[in-house]
């Protein structure tokens, strides 16, 4: 084990929440793709192998990323962003449609199903990195920064939202974030985030999906009158099934939960092996499981605040705070859901849910952090051999703006 920790660079605590949670994916997943397979008639063995397939192909991804300088993503940021706009275009028009949604390209060669807006993401928050470290002494800049900068936001949020509001709503918050960070004046942000609330609107209303929303939204928000109180409407209607489900699945899963393998929910709830495998962890591993998964979570944003403090220039601090913010807000947003904090979003809980491209590009993104983390590590180790015996004081790092 310390032969291969001595060959991993970066923040030494991401590398080991990522295989804690990659282990504790395939179980979880494991457990929850028995109905999945009697109904396509194939064995939970197949959905085991090609689930670890996934999670080492994503490892291999992660590794390699974080090898790269990552101020080389400043210029594959461009390239990326050339590609998304069309990508996204050709999936509304001619991408694979499930459940009305046209989220997906397949892949011809492999006959492999892409969620573009995946890669969107990653593409966005690089874009952003770049933009704002660049353009950071003029930042308040009308036509020269905030233009170019929120046109590109407002273009990929629109061409995500008409098929998938809720991960263009999340991605624009990390859109947000890293623009507030970047000293963007709070009255632009305002006045585009209204504008982007009203395109929301019209997605939610004129949109392709505008049934499934409204069916999620009443669902969620509905309530009866019974006894002088204000009451969720009883789980037996069709709008609230999987979230009701869920809940029965965390209630019964009580403190330690019933144990691996042993979740009586994951036969009912539609997709227990993605947008409620929270329920299903929590049903088998308890509270103390789900706890402990949270924390997780929130330790690795942890680590990645941790980084972007420590990053000398700019945009190692965007790159890692816009991935790190995007991820968080995504697992809490799943978790959200299950819980019934939130309306169905049909958000995977990242590196647990069992997807392709989700686990894929979650890798990449982890594996640019770590490179942000190992650069960090170089630095610092470079700096001791100039010392060498001669002890300085610590002092703490100002951010290089206006470089990567």
């Amino acid at each position: 084990m310390e032969q291969i920790f001595s060959k991993l660079r970066g923040d030494k605590w991401i590398w080991i929440i990522v295989i804690i949670l990659s282990g504790w994916s395939l179980l979880a997943v494991y457990s929850s793709v028995g109905t999945l397979a009697y109904k396509e008639g194939k064995g939970t063995e197949m959905y085991l192998i090609k689930h670890f397939a996934i999670i080492a192909i994503g490892l291999v991804l992660m590794y390699l990323s974080h090898k790269l300088d990552y101020r080389w993503y400043a210029g594959i940021s461009k390239i990326l962003m050339g590609i998304t706009i069309p990508l996204l275009l050709y999936t509304l028009v001619f991408g694979s449609s499930v459940n009305e949604a046209s989220r997906w390209v397949t892949i011809p060669v492999i006959n492999q199903t892409f969620q573009t807006s995946d890669l969107a993401k990653l593409a966005l928050i690089t874009f952003l990195a770049r933009m704002l470290s660049h353009k950071a002494h003029e930042i308040k800049d009308l036509k020269k920064s905030f233009i170019p900068i929120m046109g590109t936001v407002c273009i990929v949020f629109v061409l995500i939202a008409w098929a998938n509001l809720s991960t263009a709503l999340m991605l624009f918050g990390t859109s947000v974030l890293l623009l507030l960070i970047g000293r963007v004046s709070f009255k632009q942000i305002a006045i585009v985030s209204l504008g982007v609330g009203v395109l929301g609107l019209l997605v939610i209303s004129v949109g392709p999906r505008r049934a499934t929303y409204f069916s999620r939204i009443e669902g969620f928000f509905k309530t009866e009158q019974v006894d002088g109180a204000q009451v969720n409407v009883p789980f037996q209607e069709d709008k609230n099934f999987q979230a009701n489900n869920a809940k029965i699945a965390i209630a019964t899963g009580g403190l330690f939960g019933k144990g691996p393998g042993n979740s009586v929910q994951r036969n009912v709830l539609p997709h227990p092996y993605s947008d409620f495998i929270f329920a299903i962890i929590i049903e088998e591993y308890g509270t103390i499981g789900g706890v402990i998964l949270i924390f997780l979570y929130l330790v690795l944003m942890y680590r990645v605040i941790r980084i972007v403090t420590l990053s000398p220039r700019a945009f190692g601090a965007f790159l890692a705070a816009g991935l790190g913010f995007s991820l968080t807000i995504q697992a809490l947003a799943n978790m959200a859901v299950a819980v019934g904090l939130g309306p169905v979003t049909g958000v995977p809980l990242p590196l647990v849910s069992m997807g392709g491209t989700s686990i894929l590009f979650t890798s990449v993104a982890l594996g640019i952090i770590l490179s942000v983390s190992r650069s960090i590590e170089e630095l610092k180790n470079k700096e001791e051999l100039q010392e060498g015996s001669i002890t300085a004081p610590k002092t703490p790092k100002k951010v290089v703006v206006g470089t990567v």
